[in-house]
């Protein structure tokens, strides 16, 4: 009698595993509430997270439609975005079809388990539909774990969480394997999207050139909203702190974090930890070099060149852009304007005639001149649509880095200066990367910029200099 009882418990337990646990509040929670009643083992309160929640609640209601998650390891950004947050709406949203994806299946799956123990305890789970790799809710929720290439041709979702797309190190560093991670987002994954649907890509950086990285050199980079929170804080941090503070002191304190600076090296922790591909210090240029930003350019200018770098076509992922920069009398470069764009020849060739007729009196052109009978042509047929103004071909010669390190040294020096503007940020960005970045056209051009800037000073001291003697010589006779 006995084991007939126990045997009886023991089946209403299993079923009970598989039924709902719905209570009046069930869809009706806010995100955080929700986060705090279903773990409550857990702290969802402090600051970072109350951020990443109000962040997540702006998908759910639809005012964000693309988010972008960067965040150190080891601070809840799995357990709150990709496991606990696709169950909360699913709570919300009866019907919602939601895609996680991960490196491979093996982790899609390990997020898939945590997700689908939740569910179940909140929802309850289809009969006939509870294997890891795809599950069903009773109110009519469905979940898709897919690991990095793996197909999911039919299938179609409102909600799709990517979660860690790269491995390590060793994947971030091959081409072929971003380049792998990038077709299958966007043949496979992208096209799975419902009309008004929700992508979140949540990541620690590995590289430049990662899935967050190709997303915002893209076309379709103004269409996503950036939480970057590093793990030691910098000027402007999202959440009020002071540069220097951690984002989870209790967990993490300052002095733990340089311990594992010291361990992994600057590059890995700039990387993982701080969200920077590379070093906020830079490569060939560092940040300590830009501290000296002005309004206005003082009116003693001896030079001033605007130097062009072409790209070769609008869509070959390069920027043409076009650096001016002059140099006063007591031998400081201002560097007064950046134009950049992917543009077609025709529109190329339109900017650049306009920032002619708008740059103040005076200033040179030089013009890039690609190698070959092509890259001639091109620049010549340039130069005669500017006639009127002093302009100039430049046939390049040497390494970019090579060609860099004049400018770089006077950026050391202390002796150049940016004028304040919007192109600051992305040209300094570029800088700081340089060599290691996807882009160097912005690099390209103010090397060509300071190169021509100094020749033509030069050149200018040289010609007084001459007058200056032949002004003595004929005195003196």
């Amino acid at each position: 009698m006995l084991d007939s009882l126990d045997r009886i418990e023991r089946t209403i337990r299993r079923i009970e595993r598989w039924m709902p646990r719905q209570g009046p509040r069930v869809g009706q929670m806010a995100f955080g509430e929700w986060l705090r009643a279903v773990t409550p083992a857990y702290n969802w309160s402090w600051p970072y997270l109350v951020y990443l929640q109000s962040e997540l609640e702006r998908v759910a209601s639809g005012e964000c439609k693309r988010l972008i998650v960067m965040m150190p390891p080891r601070h809840a950004k799995t357990s709150t975005v990709t496991v606990r947050f696709p169950v909360w709406w699913m709570e919300k949203h009866p019907g919602l079809r939601v895609i996680v994806a991960g490196y491979n299946q093996v982790l899609a799956n390990k997020f898939s388990r945590m997700s689908r123990k939740l569910a179940q305890m909140r929802l309850g789970l289809r009969e006939e539909r509870r294997a890891v790799e795809e599950w069903m809710t009773q109110n009519g929720c469905w979940y898709r774990a897919v690991g990095v290439g793996g197909g999911i041709t039919g299938m179609g979702a409102d909600l799709i969480i990517i979660d860690d797309p790269i491995k390590n190190r060793e994947e971030a560093q091959s081409t072929t394997y971003r380049e792998r991670v990038w077709d299958w987002y966007t043949d496979d994954l992208y096209t799975r999207l419902e009309p008004g649907g929700a992508v979140i890509l949540v990541m620690t950086r590995w590289h430049e050139d990662d899935l967050a990285g190709r997303i915002l050199s893209s076309d379709d980079a103004d269409n996503w909203r950036i939480v970057r929170l590093p793990a030691i804080a910098e000027e402007g941090d999202p959440l009020g702190r002071r540069p220097g503070d951690a984002l989870n002191p209790d967990r993490y304190p300052v002095e733990e974090l340089l311990k594992i600076k010291a361990v992994l090296g600057s590059w890995a922790f700039e990387a993982l930890y701080q969200q920077r591909p590379m070093p906020a210090e830079g490569g060939l240029f560092k940040r300590e070099w830009f501290s000296k930003f002005v309004d206005a350019i003082p009116a003693d200018v001896e030079a001033r060149v605007r130097y062009w770098d072409k790209a070769a076509t609008a869509d070959d992922g390069d920027y043409t852009v076009g650096v001016r920069m002059s140099r006063t009398a007591d031998g400081i470069f201002y560097v007064e304007d950046v134009v950049r764009g992917r543009w077609s020849p025709g529109e190329r060739d339109k900017v650049i005639r306009q920032c002619a007729e708008t740059d103040p009196p005076g200033t040179q052109i030089w013009i890039e001149q690609e190698p070959g009978s092509s890259g001639v042509d091109s620049v010549q047929a340039l130069i005669k649509t500017l006639a009127g103004y002093s302009v100039r071909a430049d046939r390049v010669t040497g390494s970019k880095q090579v060609r860099a390190e004049p400018f770089a040294a006077q950026c050391e020096a202390g002796n150049v200066v940016l004028v304040k503007s919007h192109w600051n940020n992305a040209f300094l960005d570029e800088l700081l990367i340089f060599p290691n970045g996807q882009h160097d056209d912005q690099v390209d051009a103010a090397s060509g910029t300071f190169s021509k800037l100094t020749t033509s000073v030069a050149g200018l001291a040289e010609f007084y200099k001459s007058q200056l003697e032949k002004m003595k010589h004929d005195r003196e006779n």
